[in-house]
């Protein structure tokens, strides 16, 4: 509830806790601006977000909604905040054939290029890195046919 008090000279608005939400503006005598007795509410209403249905999720709730007995759509629509008329919609894109396209971020085609690139790559050095081990050995194995007096022929293909 709203009080006026005096205050050496001046009027002051006091709430009382019994009645906080009986707050109004004051009466103001015509040519005088009124007083608020209360701050303006700082809660920021919450703004609707646009719903985005997949081709799944529309595919599933027509068979639901085919699969309905007299008196069931209604609850059915309700529950998932959808109306008729997105069901007629939806079932003539399903009989028509339209599949609407992929959400989200296209695909770079040059994706699948670097795929195979990078593969390679790592193919090309695994390769490398075997044919270096393999001169290793042939070159250690010729060494000690050397030491132990039976050489082995120079591989002239080098």
């Amino acid at each position: 509830m709203v009080t006026k008090d005096r205050l050496k000279g001046q009027e002051v608005m006091s709430l009382s806790s019994d009645n906080s939400e009986d707050l109004r503006r004051d009466e103001a005598p015509l040519g005088a601006e009124p007083t608020t007795t209360r701050p303006p509410d700082p809660e920021v209403v919450p703004t609707g977000k646009r719903r985005y249905l997949t081709a799944a999720y529309k595919a599933r709730i027509l068979r639901l909604a085919d699969a309905c007995k007299q008196g069931e759509l209604g609850p059915l629509l309700r529950r998932e905040g959808l109306y008729s008329s997105h069901l007629t919609k939806w079932r003539e894109d399903r009989d028509a054939g339209r599949v609407p396209p992929p959400r989200g971020r296209k695909k770079d085609p040059r994706t699948a290029e670097r795929r195979v690139e990078a593969s390679q790559q790592r193919e090309i050095a695994r390769l490398t890195e075997k044919l270096r081990r393999a001169e290793l050995i042939i070159d250690v194995q010729k060494k000690v046919a050397a030491l132990l007096g039976n050489p082995l022929p120079e591989d002239e293909t080098r």
